[in-house]
């Protein structure tokens, strides 16, 4: 399963902590530059219907720097899917509804690839399988301003931060601009950088049709990251029934933390609670 199930605990390298007493097991993944804390609007309403799992990725600020080895998880997102089915094994956990945010959500659709009895529902929050345009297919980004990003993120990282986090948010919302920014900013840059190469040269879209898990495709109305087209565009190409998700008139790439009764009221209706 790789070096971070090898070496003991994962549940504890990962500061995994469950919350609630519900039946149905919650699975929540934050995306990069976060750490589990950014699910703490939310986590009290989930924990009155799910047993809730929480964990910190490997990149998080949290997490020993040690254990991040970037010929790892560079290269792609399988080492953290391998990590992710590794932690439900060591926690003895089947059938969980799992809700991955931003890069989190194509490592649980890796996952559900490999391990599909693990999870009975993915929920996709501001996901996607490629942040790059091509012909044929809207991204987001296109080649240039990604290696602008990288430039930026090496040459300063902490200015990097303070520009690229407002549009992230992207609306005026002081408390998540300051609390992104905070997490970002606690990142070591050489990891920083090594995350954002995997997530920008990421491209899972031939992987699609091999997910069979039930899926829920949750994108605000407009995301600076994600175009609204990528909802539509994975959910017409995902193996297993899915749909999709709209949260309308609500804007940025961090709902949970800037629209989080919507978000929550969309999670009631697809998780049936």
């Amino acid at each position: 399963m790789g070096s971070l199930c090898a070496n003991g605990s994962i549940a504890a390298a990962l500061n995994a902590k469950i919350y609630g007493k519900g039946n149905q097991t919650l699975v929540l993944a934050h995306g990069f530059g976060e750490a589990q804390t950014t699910w703490h609007f939310l986590l009290p309403l989930l924990a009155c219907y799910f047993k809730v799992v929480v964990f910190d990725m490997v990149f998080s600020p949290n997490v020993d720097p040690n254990l991040y080895d970037p010929h790892r998880y560079l290269s792609d997102f399988h080492g953290y899917a391998d990590d992710l089915v590794c932690l439900l094994h060591q926690l003895q956990l089947n059938n969980t509804v799992y809700l991955g945010h931003s890069m989190a959500a194509m490592v649980g659709c890796l996952a559900a690839i490999n391990r599909p009895h693990l999870f009975t529902h993915l929920v996709l929050l501001s996901g996607s399988p490629r942040y790059i345009n091509e012909t044929g297919y809207t991204g987001g980004f296109n080649e240039s301003q990604v290696d602008e990003i990288y430039k930026s993120m090496n040459k300063d990282f902490k200015g990097w931060v303070r520009g690229f986090v407002p549009k992230a948010v992207g609306v005026n919302n002081t408390a998540a601009v300051a609390e992104i920014e905070k997490s970002f900013g606690r990142m070591k840059p050489d990891i920083a950088v090594s995350v954002a190469k995997a997530v920008f040269s990421s491209d899972f879209r031939y992987k699609l049709p091999q997910v069979k898990v039930p899926c829920t495709i949750i994108q605000s109305q407009k995301d600076y990251i994600v175009p609204l087209s990528v909802a539509s565009y994975m959910k017409g190409r995902i193996g297993g029934n899915a749909r999709v998700k709209i949260l309308l008139n609500k804007q940025g790439h961090f709902p949970h933390l800037t629209a989080y009764n919507a978000l929550f009221g969309v999670l009631k209706q697809a998780l049936l609670i």
